[in-house]
């Protein structure tokens, strides 16, 4: 006996029209936008030339012929420990807590025997002092250990002490061994990105390119220039152009007026 099977329902013909969807009125197409976000950058002028650089540096010697460092040193060794204490820190701060630590310690040695809970009492006030006092007992253990306790002159043997990168390193040659350096800081970076002598967005390219333009008779003192001239004319937040011996020759857009 065959069973008889249902057929499916036929499927309807006619389609079935929805409703379209609300769109808000600001987000249908072909609305208009608003005005396009534009950001605020600066141009920057292209670097002045040879002539102009050599004219920068001879009026900045003109005015200071003499330029030392502002961290207080008494050799080598302290001057390559006061500048791995001042990353983040002003010189200021740092001479403060240097004079007493280094009266009691002022070699490697010393400072080994000097321990690390003493060093770091000495520079408590410094910004990063648990840090540093960690790289000043192991920089001071590597020069004992591996340079009879004296601050080797060479750049690679310098930046692979702990605390010590390419500005410290640079610093310790120029000032200490009389090398013609031009360490960059945030104040030298400012400075040449400005005037502009050599527009670069690293430090480590800025300095490759002050080194390369500078001339030589002003190569040895112009990070001692470049700073001072940085901290206290062309300071970040308001530069003091009215008074600046060089701003004829700077190509700033962004001048100060005279109050």
């Amino acid at each position: 006996m065959k069973t008889r099977q249902s057929k499916p329902p036929k499927k309807s013909t006619t389609a079935t029209t929805l409703p379209a969807p609300k769109v808000p009125r600001a987000s249908r197409i072909g609305a208009t936008l608003a005005d396009p976000l534009v950001a605020g950058v600066e141009t920057t002028p292209s670097p002045v030339d040879a002539a102009t650089v050599t004219e920068v540096f001879a009026r900045l010697r003109a005015a200071n012929p003499e330029p030392r460092a502002e961290l207080d040193y008494l050799n080598p060794f302290t001057l390559l420990v006061a500048v791995v204490l001042s990353a983040q820190a002003t010189d200021r701060s740092v001479n403060l807590a240097t004079a007493p630590l280094f009266a009691l310690a002022d070699t490697p040695a010393a400072m080994l025997e000097l321990g690390e809970d003493r060093v770091r009492g000495f520079i408590r006030t410094i910004g990063l002092f648990n840090t540093k006092a960690k790289n000043v007992i192991a920089l001071s253990r590597i020069l004992v250990e591996q340079h009879g306790g004296e601050v080797p002159a060479s750049r690679p043997h310098l930046e692979i002490l702990p605390g010590v990168g390419t500005k410290t390193a640079s610093v310790v040659m120029n000032v200490a061994f009389g090398v013609p350096t031009i360490a960059v800081d945030t104040h030298i970076f400012r400075v040449s990105n400005r005037i502009p002598l050599v527009v670069a967005p690293t430090t480590d390219k800025v300095q490759a390119g002050l080194e390369a333009i500078v001339p030589e008779p002003f190569r040895l003192n112009a990070h001692h220039w470049l700073i001072l001239f940085g901290r206290y004319v062309c300071k970040a937040r308001k530069p003091e152009c009215p008074t600046c011996l060089i701003a004829d020759l700077c190509r700033y857009p962004a001048k100060t007026v005279a109050a």
